[in-house]
């Protein structure tokens, strides 16, 4: 049975939350010993010669023709800006916290992509991404007794990562997708290579084991969702992004031996709920207009 393209974006956005979530269970196996900004330099290091190797299998350009520069360097900025800033949120805020203003971003593609990109908002879409909301809000359980300034700058995280991924929907038809990673990784570990080398930790065996898993699943994940948001419109795919919640939670018992609480079942199950909505809608409209 051949996919479509909608069905398509949305395997590869499970796929990406999949691989995101298994590389968060590799951040956690590497330990507290190595610095932030060294796991990003690796992650991106490691997906720029994945990416290299592919596009040089493949003839394809390393990193796009003068035309789509501003293009390239924008979805390359806003990405690598809504790194930094949830990994600062991440080390000054509670998790919980920091967790539910990070979601905001599928909101804000399915907004951005109806306003810039003209995408048509389906009845179901806005209801549905409300229902996911709510499934992760019970899951992480959040206070909001962070500090102002590192909730503020997770809910920045979300804005420039919808930014991006925006970005990364209206560069098909324009670029290959492994330029798109090609720049978007050379970019962001450059640009990670002066805050790596002021705190440099020379890993051990365990840790730089860790590093390696860190950059497979992070190159894989990005791979993932570079082509999801290619192949299927931004605003309805966006919401399967909620799906890493549920891949967290089960990589989280089986591999870190933490528990889940009945609260996240509850929540999953909403979260759940919410992408067969979006799924089963979007099947009968296929259907009605075949």
């Amino acid at each position: 049975m051949k996919l479509s393209e909608k069905q398509g974006g949305v395997l590869l956005m499970l796929l990406s939350a999949l691989f995101f979530s298994a590389m968060q269970v590799a951040v956690s196996y590497s330990g507290s010993r190595i610095p932030v900004m060294e796991q990003v330099f690796c992650r991106n290091l490691i997906s720029l010669v994945v990416a290299f190797v592919l596009i040089r299998k493949n003839n394809l350009s390393l990193f796009g023709d003068k035309s789509v520069q501003p293009l390239l360097f924008g979805r390359s900025f806003f990405g690598f800006v809504g790194v930094i800033s949830l990994f600062y949120a991440s080390s000054h805020a509670r998790q919980a916290d920091v967790s539910i203003l990070s979601k905001m971003s599928p909101f804000l593609v399915t907004l951005l992509a109806c306003v810039f990109l003209k995408e048509k908002l389906s009845k179901v879409q806005l209801p549905a991404l409300l229902l996911a909301f709510a499934g992760v809000v019970i899951v992480a359980g959040p206070t909001f007794h962070s500090d102002f300034l590192p909730l503020s700058m997770a809910f920045f995280s979300s804005v420039t990562s919808g930014i991006a991924y925006t970005l990364l929907r209206y560069s098909k038809g324009k670029t290959d997708g492994m330029t798109v990673i090609m720049h978007f990784s050379t970019f962001s570990a450059v640009c990670s290579i002066p805050f790596t080398l002021g705190n440099f930790v020379v890993p051990n065996a365990k840790e730089l084991m860790a590093l390696v898993l860190i950059g497979l699943f992070g190159s894989l994940g990005q791979i993932a969702l570079t082509y999801a948001y290619r192949l299927a419109p931004a605003g309805e795919v966006s919401i399967y992004n909620y799906s890493g919640i549920l891949f967290s939670m089960v990589l989280g018992f089986l591999c870190l031996g933490e528990t889940i609480p009945a609260t996240s079942f509850i929540g999953g199950a909403l979260v759940i709920a919410a992408s067969l909505l979006v799924y089963v809608y979007s099947r009968r409209q296929e259907k009605k207009q075949a």
